[in-house]
Formats: C-alpha cells, sequence, structure tokens
C-alpha cells in the first residue's frame, strides 16, 4: 500500500487521522477477506462488524438474516442520511495468491464487498470520534446482494419511515477505472437484467422426411434471428438494451428432426419501460412463431433489480466535492446491482471507486477468482464519506 496517505485522501486532516490507524484498517480489510460467506449466511461476517460496530457507540439492529443496521443520533437536523455496504461474497475458488486468502473453501470475496465494509465501517470509526453529530446517520450492512438479493426485502421492512431516511449513498470498487479514480453519473447507471428461459416443443421424424415431423431447432434458429431485431428496431439507436442467449439445447443424432429446443439468455435495460417492452416483444416474437410452425413456445422470465438511477442534485453536490483531477464522469454500465431499491424508496447515489492499476496487476474483472485490489482505495472510499458527512451537514 502507497505510504503516502494524502495522495490518495487529497485532504490533509483526513490522511493524518487515518495515518495513525493505517496497519489497523488493512488488518479489518483481510479479516473479512478470510471469512467470505455466501447470500443471507453471513453469521460470521455480522458478528465481526457488530462488535466493531458496538465499540464505535452504534445503537445495533439485526435486520433480515444476519444483516446489520447501524444507528447513531444527531442532535438538530430532523431527517437522517443512510450508506450502505454489502457484505456477500461469491461461489468462487480463489486463485489471487495473497496470504490473506479465503478460509471458506470454494467461496471468495471476488466483488469487492470486503472493501466496502471496511470503508464504511472505518466511516463508521470516524464519526465515533465526534461526540455530537448534527444529523442522524444510518449504516447499513446488507447481505445478499449478489443473490437473492437482500436491499429489496430490506427496503420493504420499514427503514426509511423508522429512521426518516432523506438520502443514500454506496459505493462500488471497479477495475475498469483507474486506481483511485471515482466515477459518477446522474441518471440510469447500471441496468436492469432478467433471465429468459425458451423451451420449444416440436414433434420428431426422420430427417429424409422433415413433413412428417415439427422440427424444434429450425424454429429456435428463428427465434434467434428475430430476437436480435427487438432492440435494432424497437429502441433509439443511441439508447441501449441487450438481448443475448448464450446457449442453446437441441437434437440428439444428426438426421433426425429435433423434438425439443431450449434457449437461455439474458435481457437488459436502462429504464423499466423498455425492459417491459423487451419482454412485450420477446411474447409476441413466440407467439407468432406458435402459429407460423405449429410448435409450443414456453417462456420464463426472472426479473432481478431494477436500474441504478443516480439522482440529479446528489450529483451536482458529489461533483462539486470532488476535484477535476479524482473525478470521472461515465458511461452507463450494463452490470446489475440492488442499491437500486434504496432510490425507489428516496433520493440515492451510486458511484465507482477505480482500482485498476496495471503495474500491480490489478486488472481482473469483478467475479473473477483472481480479482484483487490496493488497499490504498480503501482510504478514498472512506475520505469521500467524511467529506460528503461534512457537505450535508452530519459532522
Amino acid at each position: 500500500m502507497e505510504n503516502n496517505l494524502l495522495k490518495y485522501i487529497k485532504d490533509k486532516e483526513i490522511a493524518d487521522y487515518f495515518a495513525e490507524y493505517k496497519n489497523e484498517v488493512v488488518e479489518m480489510r483481510r479479516d473479512l477477506h478470510k471469512i467470505p460467506e455466501i447470500g443471507f449466511e453471513t453469521k460470521k461476517t455480522a458478528d465481526y462488524l457488530k462488535e466493531k460496530l458496538l465499540n464505535y457507540g452504534f445503537e445495533i439492529k439485526e435486520v433480515l438474516k444476519n444483516g446489520l443496521i447501524a444507528y447513531k443520533k444527531g442532535s438538530s437536523l430532523k431527517k437522517a442520511v443512510a450508506f450502505r455496504a454489502d457484505m456477500d461474497g461469491l461461489n468462487l475458488s480463489e486463485k489471487t495468491g495473497v496470504d490473506f486468502s479465503s478460509t471458506n473453501p470454494g467461496k471468495m470475496h471476488g466483488c469487492g464487498h470486503d472493501g466496502h465494509m471496511t470503508i464504511l465501517l472505518n466511516f463508521a470509526r470516524y464519526l465515533s470520534e465526534f461526540y455530537e453529530l448534527k444529523r442522524d446517520v444510518v449504516l447499513i450492512f446488507q447481505p445478499a446482494e449478489e443473490s437473492p438479493g437482500g436491499a429489496e426485502p430490506l427496503v420493504e421492512s420499514g427503514i426509511f419511515t423508522e429512521y426518516n431516511i432523506a438520502a443514500t449513498f454506496g459505493l462500488h470498487i471497479y477495475p475498469g477505472l483507474e486506481e483511485g479514480k471515482i466515477g459518477i453519473k446522474a441518471g440510469p447507471l447500471t441496468a436492469q437484467s432478467g433471465e429468459v428461459d425458451i423451451e420449444l416443443i416440436g414433434e420428431g421424424s426422420h430427417g429424409a422426411q422433415p413433413q412428417d415431423g415439427k422440427d424444434a431447432l429450425f424454429v429456435a434458429s428463428q427465434l434467434l434471428s428475430n430476437y436480435q431485431g427487438i432492440i435494432s428496431r424497437n429502441f433509439d439507436p443511441l439508447k441501449s438494451g441487450v438481448v443475448t442467449f448464450g446457449k442453446m439445447e437441441s437434437g440428439s443424432v444428426r438426421n433426425v428432426l429435433a423434438a425439443k429446443a431450449r434457449l437461455e439468455g439474458t435481457i437488459r435495460a436502462f429504464t423499466e419501460d423498455k425492459y417491459e417492452l423487451i419482454k412485450k416483444r420477446l411474447k409476441m416474437i413466440n407467439e407468432g412463431m406458435e402459429k407460423a410452425h405449429d410448435v409450443e413456445i414456453e417462456m420464463e422470465i426472472r426479473d432481478f433489480y431494477p436500474p441504478v438511477n443516480n439522482d440529479q442534485n446528489l450529483y451536482e453536490m458529489i461533483d462539486k466535492i470532488l476535484d477535476d483531477n479524482e473525478k470521472v464522469n461515465m458511461g452507463a454500465l450494463m452490470i446489475a446491482e440492488d442499491f437500486s431499491y434504496y432510490q425507489k424508496a428516496g433520493p440515492g447515489f451510486f458511484f465507482m471507486l477505480g482500482s485498476q492499476n496495471n503495474k500491480k496487476g490489478f486488472t481482473y474483472p469483478l467475479h473473477n477468482e483472481k480479482f484483487n485490489f490496493s488497499e490504498a482505495i480503501i482510504f478514498k472510499g472512506i475520505s469521500l464519506y467524511i467529506r460528503l458527512a461534512r457537505e450535508i451537514e452530519i459532522i
């Protein structure tokens, strides 16, 4: 890690403060990295966080299964501000080779959530140094971001009303940006996504007598061709969406018409109305093909997280806080993130914390068994939260 924290933090007062805790911050990240847990099964992680947060003087509420709300009351301003970190890891066998690798076989923090938690935990430590906060603060440690999704049930539990939350902030470590840069964007940042399964039921026959069958494989190929027109002929050319089918299974031998076929794919869009349009067009194409070829087509779509849609006013505030040489105005990303559910409950802003460093080999993508990052960027994330705390009068 870089010795000069000021290079990353851009604020001497904050850099001086964390110089004292530098080694401990790194130790926290490595402790959390060693114990990745999946979905809602984040008990060891929650226990680790809870002990620290209680020491920092926060009130703790356990939510869902192994999620935590850490609360600290302010003195004057009525509405609270929330900050969120995701807790869960991935089903990956780690291949980073670091001496603090996962101790849970087949599980890994391959998406930076260990860094996210460390940032929020040390932001809590910084706030604990103040005898009195001006505004209530709510720190959300959320399980199951990767799957099946912890944000939606957490929001539905009523925390926004209970704590009177006015705005929510979150971040994600991102290897698509240079190390230490902050990626920001107003409006849609990540896409809504869904999984699509298509089952075609035809009728087999000898390949030399195709008139006696209903060729499911042929119809599947026609479906694939027609699906590709959904984006090109229904979307504004300057706006984006995705219809991708990456798997097709059909047939048994070369000289027999396939009685069945199966397609598996993904759909994505940056607005919910465009996402629904994709679903509508898929259904219409299927119905047309059923009539044209006398086959049965069954479709299942599993909707995932809505698009992350950053509040314009919060964007302008963060844009003002950041120096020109540390921020990057990003384009939208086709990845998905359940922070979007917090934004359905109230204004929110989600930003990217760059981790790409070619010299150090921190170039692997998220969800890769070799993904890693320099711990120096943790201090960048803590610093930004502290600067936000000053701007919105928490401290």
